[in-house]
C-alpha cells in the first residue's frame, strides 16, 4: 500500500466541481502562474500546485486546481503532446471527473494525467473523518458527527474496507427456523426473534445471503412480532429463478446486516443516517486518534466518454491513485438481485403465483429478466474511447467494480456504454475493494450483437496488474471479468485473495450464439429475444501466463479460470492455478466453443478442468468443440463427457503424482504472475 502524504487538497478540488458536468459552464478554478510558452511542438506540461506555488521544475504552467489544468490542456492538445502533473496529497473531489472528446489528444497527440515525479497524487471520492469521541467506554464504541442524511455502504479504516454489523441467522442453507413468504422473512427461533425485535432503525437493516454462485442483498422494510416485512421488488426477485434466496444450491448461510446493537466486534461500524452519526467499535485500548477513517461520498471518480462518432482518444493516466468510492444501488427497494459476476436482475416481473416453490431453478417467467440485468458500475469508468492507458496506477477502497471499461450504457455516469478499443490496463494494482477489479464488456444485446458496429469493445489489453482483496462486498464477483469484446489480451496479471473467480471471460450461457441453446428454449428465453443466427463478438481472446491463487473463498461454484459461450479464436495457455480451495481449475461453462486451453499447471482441485455438458445429451448446454491438451494437473481428474456429438478434445495431460513437476510446468509456473 502507497504510504501517502497528509495535505488534503480539498479546497482544490472543490473547483472541480460543475465545470466537469455536461452542458455546464466552466468555473474559473484558480489562476496559473508563469509564460506559457505556447510552444507548437514538444510536450507542454502543466503542474497543478494547490498550495499556492509559483514553481514547479520542468513545468510550462502553474496553476492551483484541477479544472484550470484541464482547460489548458484542451486548448494545447491539439498540437502538441500535453502532461499534466499534480502534486502529491489527497484530492477530495466534489463531483467525478468526467473526460469527454475534448480532452483527449487530437491530430496524434497524447494527453497524460500523472502525480508529479517522487509523488503520489490520490483522487478521493471520500472525506476523512474527525472529531470522535466515546459513546460506550465498556463495548470501546466510539462516534463521529457526519452530516444528516448521509448514506454510504462503505467505509475505509486504516487502507482497507471496514465491515458493517451482522448477525448471523441461518449458518447454511438448511434453515429450520427461518420461513420464506411473500410478505418477508418469519423467524422461528424465539431467542432469535426477541433479539431482532430490540434493534433500533429496523428500515436500516438488509438480509443478505451467500450462495452458490450468488451474493444476494434484501432491505427490510419493518419488524412485526417474528416476521421481517421486506422491501419489493427485491424480496421476490432475489427469491425467482437460479440459486435463489430461498433455495440457493450450496453454502446458504443467511445473515441480518445493518444495526448499532450488532457492534459486537472490533473494526465494525454503523451509521445512523438520520441522526447524522457515524458508529465504530474500536479494538480495546484503541483510540480513534490511531485510526485513519474516510468516509466515501462519490459513487464515481473519473469517467472516460465520448460519443461513438467522436470519441476520447490518445488519454493516459499513470501513477495515480483512485480512492474511497461507494455504491448505494442495493440499498434501495431493488436491492442487489445478483445473476453472477456482478450482473443483477432490476424491474417489477411477473412472478409466478407458487415462485417460492415452482421457480427455484428457473421459470419462463424469469427468462423475461435475463436481457435487462444491470452491471454494477466502476468507480473508474472509459466508454466511447480509443487509445486509454492506465498505467502503474493505484484502485484502491473503491465500493464498486475497481476499473469498468466498455460496460453497458447504464453502467457508465455518461450514458454512453460500450465502443472502448485500444484500452491498455498495466503495472497497476486492484486492491480492498468491494467488486471486481476490472469488468470489461457488458451483458444486454449491444454488447453481443450491436446495432452500431461501433460500439464493439475491442483490442483490450489487461498485463501486468496485481489484483488482491477485491470482491470483498459482492463476493459473487470474479477478479478480472471479461465479456462480450473482441481481443481481449489478459496476460501476466497475479489475482488473488477472492472470494470467488479468478478470470473470468464470456457471458450468455450460449444463448446468443448461432442457433441458441437448447437448455434455455425449453425454459422459455426466446419468448423474449430472437434466436441468433450470427456470431457474438465475443472472439479471440487471450488469457495466459496469469498466477491464480487463494481463490474460492466462499462460494464453490464457478472456476478459478472460467469461460462462458461461444469464442472462434481464443486461447488459454500457460497459466498457473494453485490453493482454490479443492474446486474447479478451469470450469468450461455452458455453451463455451472454440476454445483451445493449453500448457496451464492445476494444482489442487477438485476437478483440474470440468467441462460443463450435460452427460447423455451434448445438445442440451452446446458446450462442444473444444480443444484442452498439453496440460499438468495433480489431483482432480477432468471431467468431460464424451460421446457422439460432444467434440470436445481432453488429450495429452499429465497427470503429476509425485510433486515432481516437469520442467515445462516448472516454467510456467515461473513465468506466470505480473512482472517487476
Amino acid at each position: 500500500m502507497i504510504v501517502l502524504p497528509r495535505p488534503r487538497y480539498a479546497a482544490a478540488a472543490l473547483a472541480v466541481a460543475a465545470a466537469l458536468l455536461p452542458g455546464t459552464p466552466a468555473v474559473a478554478g484558480g489562476s496559473g502562474h508563469g509564460p506559457d510558452h505556447g510552444r507548437p511542438s514538444g510536450t507542454y506540461t502543466i503542474a497543478v500546485r494547490p498550495d499556492g506555488g509559483r514553481h514547479a521544475a520542468g513545468a510550462d504552467r502553474v496553476v492551483t486546481t484541477i479544472e484550470a489544468a484541464r482547460r489548458l490542456a484542451r486548448a494545447h492538445a491539439g498540437h502538441q503532446d500535453v502532461v499534466v502533473s499534480l502534486a502529491g496529497g489527497t484530492y477530495e473531489l466534489a463531483h467525478r471527473l468526467r473526460f469527454t472528446t475534448a480532452d483527449g489528444g487530437r491530430n496524434g497527440h497524447q494527453v497524460t494525467w500523472t502525480s508529479a515525479p517522487g509523488q503520489h497524487a490520490v483522487l478521493s471520492g471520500g472525506t476523512r473523518v474527525t472529531g470522535w469521541r466515546v459513546d460506550d467506554a465498556a463495548q470501546d464504541i466510539w462516534v463521529a458527527r457526519v452530516p444528516r442524511g448521509t448514506t454510504t455502504r462503505q467505509l475505509y479504516v486504516d487502507g482497507g474496507l471496514a465491515q458493517r454489523t451482522r448477525l448471523q441467522l441461518a449458518a447454511s442453507k438448511t434453515r429450520p427456523d427461518l420461513e420464506f413468504t411473500t410478505e418477508g422473512l418469519v423467524v422461528h427461533d424465539a431467542a432469535l426473534a426477541a433479539q431482532i425485535a430490540t434493534l433500533t432503525n429496523p428500515q436500516d437493516l438488509e438480509v443478505e445471503e451467500l450462495g452458490s454462485f450468488t451474493d444476494r442483498i434484501s432491505p427490510v422494510v419493518a419488524v412485526r412480532g417474528d416476521t421481517l416485512v421486506m422491501e419489493q421488488p427485491a424480496w421476490n426477485n432475489n427469491n425467482f429463478g437460479y440459486d435463489t434466496l430461498k433455495s440457493p444450491y450450496a453454502r446458504g448461510a443467511v445473515y441480518l446486516d445493518n444495526a448499532y446493537e450488532l457492534l459486537d466486534e472490533a473494526g465494525q461500524w454503523y451509521l445512523d443516517s438520520a441522526a447524522g452519526r457515524l458508529y465504530y467499535r474500536a479494538a480495546p485500548g484503541d483510540t480513534m486518534a490511531q485510526h485513519d477513517v474516510w468516509l466515501p461520498r462519490l459513487e464515481s471518480l473519473v469517467q472516460v466518454s465520448g460519443s461513438y462518432a467522436h470519441p476520447v482518444r490518445d488519454l493516459s493516466f499513470t501513477g495515480l491513485t483512485f480512492s474511497h468510492t461507494t455504491w448505494r444501488f442495493p440499498s434501495s427497494s431493488q436491492g442487489y438481485v445478483d445473476q453472477q459476476s456482478g450482473a443483477h436482475a432490476v424491474g417489477t416481473y411477473d412472478w409466478p403465483a407458487d415462485f417460492l416453490t415452482s421457480c427455484q431453478n428457473g421459470c419462463p417467467e424469469f427468462e423475461e429478466s435475463r436481457n435487462e440485468w444491470a452491471q454494477i458500475p466502476g468507480a473508474v469508468q472509459v466508454s466511447a474511447a480509443q487509445g486509454i492507458t492506465f498505467s502503474d496506477d493505484a484502485f484502491d477502497q473503491l465500493g464498486s467494480v475497481g476499473l469498468g471499461i466498455g460496460m453497458d450504457a447504464d453502467a457508465h455516469a455518461s450514458g454512453v456504454g460500450y465502443g472502448a478499443s485500444r484500452i491498455t490496463v498495466d503495472h497497476s494494482s486492484f486492491t480492498d475493494s468491494s467488486g471486481s477489479a476490472i469488468v470489461v464488456g457488458g451483458v444486454r444485446p449491444d454488447a453481443h450483437h450491436p446495432t452500431d458496429p461501433r460500439m464493439t469493445d475491442h483490442d483490450i489489453t489487461i498485463t501486468d496488474n496485481t489484483v488482491d482483496g477485491v470482491s470483498q462486498d459482492y463476493r459473487d464477483n470474479a477478479g478480472i471479468l471479461s465479456t462480450y469484446v473482441t481481443r481481449a489480451t489478459i496476460s501476466h496479471n497475479t489475482v488473488t485473495d477472492l472470494p470467488y473467480d479468478g478470470i473470468d471471460i464470456g457471458w450468455g450461457w450460449g444463448t446468443n450464439d448461432p442457433g441458441g441453446n437448447e437448455y434455455y428454449l425449453e425454459h422459455g428465453l426466446y419468448d423474449y429475444q430472437p434466436v441468433y443466427d450470427t456470431p457474438t463478438t465475443f472472439r479471440d481472446n487471450t488469457v495466459s501466463y496469469n498466477l491464480i491463487h487463494d481463490t474460492k473463498q466462499s462460494m464453490n461454484d464457478g472456476g478459478s479460470i472460467y469461460t462462458l459461450s461461444a469464442s472462434p479464436g481464443t486461447v488459454i495457455e500457460r497459466n498457473y492455478v494453485y490453493d482454490n480451495k479443492k474446486t474447479f481449475g478451469a470450469l468450461v461453462d455452458q455453451g463455451s466453443r472454440y476454445l483451445t486451453i493449453r500448457d496451464n499447471v492445476f494444482v489442487g482441485c477438485s476437478n483440474w478442468l470440468y467441462v460443463n455438458s450435460d452427460a447423455g445429451d451434448p445438445d442440451t448446454f452446446n458446450t462442444k468443440d473444444n480443444l484442452v491438451t498439453h496440460n499438468w494437473w495433480d489431483v482432480g481428474p477432468a471431467r468431460n463427457p464424451e460421446g457422439d456429438g460432444y467434440g470436445n478434445e481432453v488429450v495429452d495431460n499429465t497427470q503429476v503424482t509425485d510433486g515432481s513437476w516437469p520442467a515445462e510446468a516448472q516454467q510456467v509456473m515461473a513465468e506466470a504472475g505480473a512482472r517487476p
